[in-house]
């Protein structure tokens, strides 16, 4: 294990050696393939949390429109609401491999929350999943809009297809007519900051790249319509900026990074191909969160 003392500095204040941490973290990561089994403008800036050097990831709960197969489905025995997609092994996996490869305090529990929920701004990162047939409350809207208002950052992965891309900007594309979506160009200090990735990668869900080996989900898993093969067989990596171009969300479309996490021990082929590729792009998402 590879021990890198912290004194007692915000997170905000401490980008050297987070990008040190996470960089050694990536190098040793990717050796852990052969054993991959084993301030606001309202005055409410995102506050650190109570203990200043530890990280807590956080993912959102919300709503989703439709019965089976649309807001829910059931997989693996049980049923699962869209939010949850890949909760809370994705985490968990993704915890364990940060906290093993560093002394860096990270909570061992990722916690869920509302966006209506007033913790929400003692954490400067927060995570959805699988967002096709989401439906924010204007309450909900609203908590969102006041927690990037005021320095949050919200990563948005694994939604695929035209209907899914419209059902993000429903939702958080259109909070506000000065903030803009758009491509996050490939000279993004995202792109650099830890890792050099050339770009987002495409990570399947692995139950679908056993059965095709293609490493897009196919179009009949998503909601309709997708445009076909050619809906989700390219990776969007957008971004919403506010008035003064700061991103405040990563959007990660017709791509599942959390898989990468999830199933990273069910097999070396494909934690060789996508998994190592999934927790790049990740370190280097969480470290722009934490340091812009």
């Amino acid at each position: 294990m590879v021990c890198l003392l912290f004194t007692q500095i915000p997170l905000r204040r401490r980008l050297p050696e987070i990008i040190l941490w996470f960089a050694v973290a990536l190098l040793l990561a990717t050796a852990a393939g052969a054993r991959y089994q084993n301030a606001g403008t309202d005055g409410n800036a995102v506050r650190p949390s109570q203990d200043s050097d530890s990280f807590t990831f956080v993912r959102i709960r919300y709503d989703s429109v439709g019965g089976y197969n649309e807001s829910w489905y059931r997989y693996e025995g049980r049923d699962w609401q869209r939010w949850e997609t890949d909760y809370p092994r994705a985490e968990k996996n993704l915890i364990f491999r940060l906290n093993e490869l560093t002394s860096m305090k990270i909570s061992p529990d990722p916690i869920v929350l509302r966006l209506t929920d007033d913790r929400l701004l003692d954490h400067p990162f927060i995570f959805m999943s699988d967002i096709g047939w989401q439906e924010l409350s204007q309450p909900e809207r609203a908590g969102l809009e006041r927690y990037l208002r005021s320095g949050g950052f919200l990563w948005v992965d694994d939604f695929w297809g035209q209907a899914e891309w419209t059902s993000f900007m429903r939702n958080i594309g259109t909070l506000r007519p000065d903030w803009k979506v758009r491509p996050i160009p490939a000279d993004h200090p995202l792109l650099t900051i830890v890792y050099p990735v050339k770009q987002c990668p495409q990570i399947p869900a692995r139950i679908f790249y056993q059965q095709t080996g293609m490493p897009w989900d196919p179009p009949f898993a998503h909601r309709a319509p997708t445009g076909g093969v050619s809906g989700v067989n390219r990776v969007r990596f957008m971004g919403l900026f506010d008035e003064q171009d700061r991103l405040m969300v990563v959007a990660t479309h017709n791509t599942d990074i959390a898989d990468g996490w999830e199933r990273e021990g069910e097999s070396k082929e494909f934690f060789e191909r996508f998994s190592i590729d999934s927790y790049a792009i990740t370190i280097n998402i969480l470290v722009y969160a934490l340091t812009h």
